[in-house]
């Protein structure tokens, strides 16, 4: 496991600027960084299948950038609305959504919006997942 860390606040065009980097290493990195592990291509394939294959009870992250995923009841009770937010919960909201404010997450909206500027497009809304449940459990976080 990684510790992330995003620009400085002062750095040159802004915080967002230099992307995500890794600081530190936390733990024991096992044999994940042994030359077999290194295959491009694989990393590649790996990446689209995760971005366009839904994971039940999780859409695919393409569908919903795209506006081809609707909510359904549980997850509008759940705050799950389209939008980056709900992006931020396929990926890591058992980590990260569903706890109010975290830096990981505002960190993920700064890197998107940034991008969304280069690119001429906007972010649109619900960025945020802090008020969402998790896809992988019931209940909301307490942020305390």
């Amino acid at each position: 496991m990684y510790q992330l860390i995003g620009g400085w606040p002062s750095a040159p065009d802004g915080p967002y600027a230099w992307g995500y980097c890794f600081l530190r290493e936390l733990g024991s990195p096992g044999a994940y960084c042994t030359p077999s592990a290194t295959d491009p291509i694989f990393s590649f394939k790996s990446a689209i299948w995760f971005w366009m294959t839904p994971q039940s009870p999780k859409p695919s992250c393409h569908n919903v950038i795209t506006g081809r995923w609707q909510p359904s009841d549980a997850d509008r009770a759940a705050n799950r609305l389209p939008g980056f937010g709900v992006i931020t919960n396929i990926i890591n909201g058992g980590l990260e959504c569903g706890r109010g404010s975290d830096s990981r997450v505002q960190n993920r909206i700064g890197f998107y919006r940034r991008y969304c500027k280069i690119l001429g497009v906007s972010p649109g809304y619900n960025l945020d997942c802090g008020n969402q449940r998790s896809f992988g459990n019931g209940l909301l976080v307490d942020s305390m």
